[in-house]
């Protein structure tokens, strides 16, 4: 499944990159995020907590990032698993500079399996749509303050 979309933020390019590589900022506002620990060399440690439809669980992984072009762009590589199954996602963000802050593109290739694939490709494009505008939207506040 393929997801793409972008994002405005009033803040400079450079201060929305530091804000997406701290893990304190991202643990607020990635929606269900209950725990991200940094592992180094630019890995971390997620627990999510998760709900599409009448599929809900916790779900346990790791996220590394590379191919780091600073305050370009970068790649986010993430898996994991729980009760509800699994979630494969490789993101392409890109960050440019536009009239009055920055625009943050994303495209990511996003594999899912076990119970959660049953609930249907058009749901769950919709529902990992609905969650990256909640994220957009806690960071811009996040950033804003």
């Amino acid at each position: 499944m393929k997801i793409e979309g972008s994002h405005d933020v009033p803040a400079p390019r450079k201060k929305v990159w530091d804000a997406f590589l701290d893990p304190a900022q991202l643990k607020k506002a990635i929606p269900g995020c209950e725990k991200l620990e940094a592992l180094g060399n630019d890995e971390f440690k997620a627990t999510l907590k998760v709900g599409v439809a009448a599929v809900k669980g916790t779900f346990e992984g790791k996220v590394r990032l590379a191919e780091k072009k600073p305050p370009e762009s970068y790649r986010l590589a993430a898996e994991g698993s729980g009760g509800p199954g699994f979630v494969k996602a490789d993101t392409l963000i890109t960050l440019s500079e536009i009239e009055g802050g920055t625009r943050i593109a994303y495209s990511a290739d996003v594999q899912v399996g076990g119970l959660i694939a049953g609930v249907g490709q058009r749901m769950l494009g919709g529902v990992s749509r609905m969650m990256a505008d909640q994220f957009f939207d806690k960071m811009t506040q996040l950033l804003k303050s």
